[in-house]
Formats: structure tokens, C-alpha cells, sequence
């Protein structure tokens, strides 16, 4: 007869059991007959023994504390089959995700182009070029490019892809990313141009000439080392910008906000605005930063102060509306721009340009400071500009040095000229030096 199951391990339940004179085990089951291995009772799988029965039970299954019963065994193997397939939706969303994320990362890092021509000019100069002083610190090149070649046609006549720096701007990173400082270069600014490599392999002879001929003469490294003589400032990156990626840009993030005391209508810049508050698209808001002659004394002056204006109020829109936190609205911004730069080969990645805003983020909107280099009328030909000095020297000397610099509103300056002046209230033997200028943080229907 078959050995009936118990519910529990426990003593034999027979003394006189021809186990019953082995000698029990630790768990108080009998022992195993010589040669064979016995399964205690409460073992997972094992079977419990009564009697001298040597196969296996056939009883009903355990139950209670002994085991599941069939019901709770269904449930069990339910449960482990749903998560299976959680477990496998959940990497397949995964995969996807990485997927199409990665996609998009190829692409956006697809979109920048890289200016090798200009890394190898510059090498072939490097004994000429200034140091780096402020470890960490970071001076940019920005250079808005007038070639009116492919898109850009509309704008002007294609003379054959010859073009010459419609805005330079040098961005100046402080070391602690505290604070960053946009000098704008005016094209028109006599200044020394130093012997540059033509695209057709000739070399231009050194020369004093109006700045913007020298992007003219050999493109992105001329216009670098023209203005590392000018400032002894070492540029460490470089980034050229077109007409129809600044388009772009600002339709990327959903245009941007201006104030007009006067109304403008310019044709040469297909441009008519009315007076007052204004949201521009990409459209309107190139021609407002390239307007001249239809806008106040049509100097170059006022249209430089335009475009810091401008550019502070698309800074002040990138930060404040969670552009860069929401990655709807980032990527947008991201494809426009990286298909609107030429880069150095430091910068010509998507890695290295968001470790690159990543560090200003951070950089309050008041600390985003814009200001114009000092320069006044050139003594021979009032059309042209020329540098104010010690005042230029001053600036370039404290941007070098990674030293602060404030800037106010023009007709806040202390001094009778115009000019920069020390902040009055600046405390020690050295006080901030203060130009003409604004912030990104600046209401521009406010002033």
C-alpha cells in the first residue's frame, strides 16, 4: 500500500516503522537507509515519508503551509507571464527610444560643418599668436557672413562667392561662468591686417584697412589673427553664421519681441514695422538687425546697437520660456543652429557644443552683458572708424585678464564724451570699468 503524505515534517509516526531504529536527523526525520539519500520533509520539491513505502506519494498535492495549492500555482505562473512580457515591452521601448534618440543626435551633430582650412592656417601662425591667460576661460568668435552665394542671393548680388564679415562678435566666457561679455567689432574699424593665404593660394600683403576686408581677404583664420593683433586677446573657438540660418533660428523659437519708438519702412531690407511692441519672425528680424540708412543717423553705430538689443532679447527668450528644458522645443533650436554654423574642429560636434551652453545656462540674463569696442570717427575719413584709446586697451586688457566689465545705457555714462568711465561706486584701488551698452535682461520697451 502506498505511503500516505503528511502535512508536516515531523517523528515517524509509527516507532515500531523498520526505520523506526535508524538514527534521526537534525530535522528530526528518520535516516536514509544505507546508499540512499533521503529529502527532508519541508525541502522544496522533496517528498515526505511514512512507513516503510520506498516510492514516491501519490496523494493529493500539499497544501497549506506544505505548498501552493493548484489555484495559487495558476495565479503564480500568471503573474511571472505578465511580467515576461512587461519586462520585454519595457526593453522594446527602450530600444526605440535609444534608438530614435541616437537618430537624432547623428543628425543634429550631421548638420555642422567644420572649417579644417582655417585650424591649419592658424597653426602655420601659431608662434605669432598671444597666450591663453585665465585657464578655463573662453573667447568665441562670432561671424556673421555677408555672401550672398545659394539662399543667401536674395539679399544682394552674387559677385562670384566673395564675402566679407557683416557682424564679428567676440563672446568672452568668464572662467567661473558667471558672467559673459559680447564685444561687437564694427566692419568699417581701421585696423592692421597681417598677411593672410587667399583661397586662390596667393598671399595678401599687411596692411591698414577697414576690419570686414579681412574675412575678404582669407576668411575665418585672416579675421582671427586680424583681431588677436588688435586685442591680444587668444581666440580659442570660432563660429560663422549665414543670413538663412539666423532666419531659422529666430522662427525656431517662435520669433522674437522688439519695441519701435518709430515706425520703419526700408525696402533694401524688405522690411516695414509699425511703432510699438512686436513679436519679428525669422524674416523681419534679419532685416531689423541688417537695416541701416532708414533707421536714425543710418550709422553703422546705431545698427550695432540694434543687434545687441536684438540679441540680448533672443537670449532673454532661449532662457525664459523653457527652451532649453523641454526637448520639444529644444530640438527645433538645435537642428536651425547646427545647420547655420561653420565651426572650428573644437566645436564641430553636438557633444561639444551642448557642453558649451550647458556652462552658460547657468549665466544670469543681467550678466549677459553687450557693449561695442571704443571707437570714434577716423580722423581721415569720417566713414570709417577708429579705436579710442587707452579706452580699447582697457576692455581688451580686462577681457585677457578674465576681469569684470559693466556696461550701462549710453546716457547713463558719467562723463561729458560719451565715453566708458569707472562705476562710481565701485569699492578698491581697481574699479569695474564701465562701457556704453546693454543686458540680456534689458526691456527694450521700457527704455
Amino acid at each position: 500500500m502506498d505511503a500516505d503524505v503528511t502535512e508536516s515534517a515531523g517523528p515517524p509516526a509509527d516507532p515500531d516503522d523498520a526505520g523506526g531504529d535508524q538514527a534521526p536527523t537534525p530535522d528530526g526525520s528518520p535516516g536514509a537507509e544505507p546508499g540512499e539519500t533521503r529529502t527532508p520533509a519541508n525541502a522544496p520539491g522533496g517528498e515526505t515519508r511514512s512507513g516503510s513505502g520506498s516510492g514516491p506519494s501519490h496523494g493529493a498535492p500539499p497544501k497549506g503551509p506544505g505548498g501552493p495549492g493548484p489555484a495559487l500555482d495558476i495565479v503564480v505562473k500568471r503573474k511571472r507571464h505578465w511580467l515576461r512580457w512587461t519586462a520585454l515591452g519595457a526593453s522594446f521601448v527602450v530600444l526605440v527610444a535609444a534608438g530614435a534618440g541616437w537618430w537624432l543626435y547623428k543628425k543634429l551633430d550631421g548638420n555642422i560643418r567644420t572649417d579644417t582650412s582655417a585650424a591649419a592656417e592658424l597653426r602655420a601662425y601659431e608662434k605669432e599668436r598671444p597666450s591663453s591667460v585665465v585657464h578655463d576661460a573662453q573667447n568665441i568668435l562670432l561671424i556673421g557672413s555677408d555672401s550672398r552665394a545659394g539662399d543667401n542671393s536674395k539679399y544682394g548680388r552674387d559677385d562670384g562667392g566673395s564675402q566679407r564679415s557683416d557682424t564679428t562678435i567676440l563672446l568672452h566666457l568668464a572662467a567661473n561662468r558667471k558672467s559673459a561679455t559680447a564685444m561687437s567689432l564694427p566692419r568699417d574699424l581701421m585696423v592692421q591686417i597681417p598677411e593672410c593665404h587667399k583661397a586662390d593660394k596667393s598671399i595678401s600683403k599687411p596692411q591698414f584697412a577697414q576690419f570686414n576686408w579681412a574675412f575678404e581677404f582669407g576668411g575665418t583664420a585672416c579675421t582671427i589673427r586680424t583681431v588677436e593683433k588688435m586685442t591680444g586677446i587668444r581666440i580659442d573657438h570660432h563660429m560663422v553664421i549665414d543670413f538663412d540660418g539666423f532666419k531659422d533660428m529666430v522662427d525656431a523659437v517662435d520669433g522674437v519681441e522688439i519695441c519701435l519708438k518709430k515706425p520703419i519702412n526700408d525696402s533694401a531690407a524688405h522690411l516695414k514695422l509699425p511703432t510699438g511692441r512686436q513679436k519679428l519672425d525669422g524674416e523681419q528680424a534679419l532685416g531689423y538687425v541688417r537695416v541701416r540708412k532708414s533707421i536714425g543717423n543710418g550709422s553703422d553705430t546705431e545698427r550695432m546697437d540694434r543687434q545687441q538689443q536684438f540679441l540680448g532679447a533672443l537670449v532673454n527668450k532661449v532662457q525664459s520660456n523653457g527652451v532649453l528644458l523641454n526637448p520639444t522645443r529644444l530640438y527645433p533650436v538645435l537642428d536651425a543652429a547646427t545647420k547655420a554654423l561653420t565651426t572650428d574642429p573644437g566645436l564641430d560636434s553636438l557633444k561639444d557644443l551642448y557642453d558649451l551652453v550647458r556652462g552658460m545656462r547657468n549665466v544670469p540674463t543681467d550678466k549677459v552683458q553687450f557693449l561695442t569696442v571704443p571707437r570714434q570717427p577716423y580722423a581721415t575719413n569720417a566713414n570709417r572708424d577708429e579705436l579710442v584709446q587707452p579706452d580699447a586697451d582697457k576692455l581688451f586688457r580686462q577681457l585677457r585678464d578674465d576681469k569684470p566689465v559693466a556696461v550701462v545705457p549710453a546716457d547713463q555714462l558719467k562723463d561729458d564724451g560719451g565715453k566708458n568711465t569707472d562705476a562710481a561706486d565701485a569699492s578698491g584701488p581697481t574699479p569695474t570699468p564701465t562701457y556704453s551698452g546693454n543686458n540680456a535682461a534689458t526691456d527694450l520697451c521700457k527704455q
